[in-house]
């Protein structure tokens, strides 16, 4: 015998709803059965028919409704028809010259029927009304409730216990946590910093770049402490209304401070803490109120005892100096880019619960990926997973997260259609770039080279970094800037022509030289900075240097990026065998990798400056 399956169905019925349906059913249901009564089972006839047949006889019985005639005939079926109320249905016989005798009716008294539905008809209205104007008062009130909760906080609140993150979570930021760690051992033990005499922190300033785990980092902090956890970003405290962001700053403190111990964390911190009295609107604008209240809030006369304030940004320089002073954001904790053991952390962290050929090399994988943050090495797993699943793999192999790490630097390849031209300077162009990398000595291994469209790029070559380095000298930015104009070398060898497909290459070594010039002092104007950076917000800020020193720094520039495209050209024109060797084999393959690279250009490896 089979199982049946129950099937629970689940109805939500909201009642005022409900109620207010049913008065207008009941307000219109008179009219409604008043309108169509006339045709309930019957057919509607003229007096003089309806006279005509109850005198031939064809009529068994009427039956008399106030003005209602309903004829019932001798074959069954009934037909109705209207008389008028100042005649009674006798007279009406008589008129006709037909004896009342003859003729069965009957009368039905519907006086009281008639007084109900007159006081239906009084009273639904009534009632419909009143309805109306509950609803209508409910809907103002909810309304004036909405106004006055402007001034709540937003902040979603993790309760105790309920952060599941914890410091085993994060990798890639080690120097970081240790920092935290003392935090943490506050929160749960605070009575021994107290006793000793040492101040409660008052905050813990985040500054990284995005995706290196600021956010995830004081989910963590929460989750070992086990405290409450309200996290609100900046541009929640902002509202159209003026003083609407620091009620909100009041409210979230005042809670907090009810839950204690508990952690406040602020993402985007610079939406709000930006320097005072620099932005368009003066001194009296919104968002200065804001950090006001933040600021007499995290130091004011009102300790905050249990109450830690974890803020992050990106733009740690925009940020009022009345907010990093000691007293309110007493540590500023500094994220970088994950370094090759962080990456491998980072990477073990996000391959668990996914299926992984045994051979992976992860160090490779780590090596391959310098200068990603841990966001995008989390998207290269979950790009690498769904491209083996698309592809039918049981498993995720080197191949598909090489695919993954590229789409997520580059862009999804396109498979555009090209002309057999077009695809031949694109192969000369990549090959270029790989060329002259290869052959001078203070760059890198080249990784990559494919003439496969991605993003807005025709091609690309990939030359990641070999080790996570610190310092940069000028000789190797100069090596930069001349294998950023490989492509541009080697269209103007092979072809004697130039093409815009080296438009980004142009701006990117054009940006590195004025940086060489105006910020690192690597140029013949001596170590002077001719840029320095600005936090002004008002768009009539003057500029930094003369008209002269700006022609002075041009020239500079210009003799930078021309020195490197002479460099380019001369190792293009040095080494044109192997180019055309290299450019054939994208035109056959569309990619090559670093070992199908090294064995075209047939060199012994260089030795590499670290």
């Amino acid at each position: 015998m089979k199982k049946q399956k129950k099937v629970e169905f689940r109805l939500k019925i909201n009642l005022g709803r409900v109620i207010l349906g049913g008065f207008i059913i009941l307000f219109l249901l008179p009219f409604v059965l008043t309108f169509f009564q006339d045709d309930f089972g019957s057919t509607k006839i003229d007096v003089s028919q309806a006279l005509e047949d109850i005198k031939s006889d064809k009529v068994k019985k009427v039956q008399i409704a106030d003005d209602r005639l309903t004829l019932e005939y001798n074959d069954g079926s009934k037909r109705t028809t209207l008389k008028e109320s100042s005649i009674s249905f006798p007279e009406l016989l008589d008129r006709a010259n037909i004896d009342p005798e003859n003729v069965q009716y009957d009368i039905t008294d519907q006086s009281m029927s008639k007084l109900v539905s007159d006081l239906i008809g009084i009273l639904l209205p009534l009632v419909f009304m009143a309805a109306l104007f509950f609803f209508l008062l409910r809907a103002q009130s909810k309304g004036a409730q909405d106004i006055f909760s402007f001034g709540r906080s937003k902040a979603k609140l993790f309760a105790k216990g309920k952060q599941s993150v914890t410091f085993a979570d994060v990798a890639g930021v080690d120097d970081a946590k240790k920092e935290l760690e003392e935090i943490v051992d506050f929160l749960k033990n605070p009575a021994k910093y107290r006793k000793i005499g040492a101040r409660t922190p008052k905050g813990v300033l985040l500054v990284g770049p995005a995706g290196v785990g600021k956010t995830l980092l004081a989910r963590a902090v929460a989750g070992e402490a086990g405290v409450s956890f309200f996290s609100m970003a900046g541009s929640e405290f902002m509202e159209m209304l003026v003083g609407v962001g620091a009620s909100r700053v009041r409210d979230l403190f005042a809670t907090a401070k009810s839950q204690a111990p508990a952690i406040i964390f602020i993402d985007e911190i610079d939406a709000i803490g930006r320097q005072r009295g620099r932005g368009v609107m003066g001194g009296h604008d919104e968002r200065e109120q804001t950090l006001n209240q933040i600021l007499v809030e995290m130091d004011g006369f009102n300790p905050n005892d249990n109450v830690i304030v974890i803020a992050a940004t990106n733009r740690g320089d925009l940020l009022d100096p009345a907010l990093l002073r000691p007293g309110r954001f007493d540590r500023r904790v500094v994220l970088d880019m994950p370094d090759k053991d962080g990456r491998l952390a980072i990477l073990k962290i996000h391959a668990n619960g996914k299926q992984f050929e045994k051979d992976i090399n992860w160090g490779r994988v780590a090596d391959r990926t310098v200068g990603f943050s841990g966001a995008d090495l989390e998207n290269v797993l979950n790009e690498a997973a769904i491209i083996a699943a698309r592809d039918n793999e049981n498993n995720i192999n080197m191949n598909d997260i090489e695919e993954a790490a590229t789409k997520v630097k580059l862009g999804p390849a396109k498979r555009r259609l090209q002309r057999e031209e077009d695809r031949k300077i694109t192969a000369y162009h990549e090959a270029g770039h790989a060329i002259v990398t290869h052959f001078l000595a203070g760059m890198d291994p080249v990784h990559r080279i494919s003439i496969v469209a991605r993003g807005m790029s025709l091609g690309h070559t990939l030359i990641p970094p070999a080790a996570d380095r610190t310092h940069e000298t000028k000789s190797r930015l100069l090596d930069q800037i001349a294998a950023m104009l490989g492509g541009r070398a080697a269209e103007e060898v092979v072809y004697n022509e130039m093409t815009a497909g080296a438009s980004n290459d142009i701006e990117h070594a054009t940006a590195l030289a004025r940086a060489m010039v105006t910020d690192f002092g690597m140029s013949e104007l001596g170590p002077v900075n001719f840029d320095p950076s600005s936090d002004s917000e008002t768009p009539w800020a003057q500029a930094q240097v003369s008209p002269a020193m700006q022609e002075k720094i041009d020239k500079e520039v210009q003799k930078i990026i021309l020195t490197g495209r002479e460099k380019a050209i001369e190792l293009v024109k040095k080494h044109r065998k192997e180019l055309d060797a290299v450019s054939n084999a994208l035109l056959e393959k569309e990619t090559l990798d670093r070992d199908e690279f090294e064995e075209l250009v047939d060199k012994k490896p260089k030795a590499k400056t670290e």
